[in-house]
């Protein structure tokens, strides 16, 4: 299911959707980096071509770190 999030990036309170499972996702992602979630959320935002949405770039993250693990994996 799509679920509304929101999030402060730089000051400013910003809001995007995402599917249950990608938000699991960017917390274990989180999670493993040892950072809060919201700044996974804000680093991802500042790397994103400035002609994506967040949300996009959300996905495009968990899809890119699944793909690394599994690269790593024998």
């Amino acid at each position: 299911m799509i679920r509304k999030h929101s999030a402060t990036l730089h000051g400013h309170r910003t809001s995007f959707s995402l599917e249950d499972e990608f938000w699991a996702e960017l917390k274990t992602i989180a999670a493993n980096r040892s950072m809060p979630l919201a700044a996974l959320i804000s680093e991802i935002d500042d790397h994103r071509p400035p002609d994506s949405n967040l949300s996009s770039a959300l996905r495009l993250h968990v899809l890119a770190w699944a793909k690394a693990g599994a690269n790593a994996q024998p």
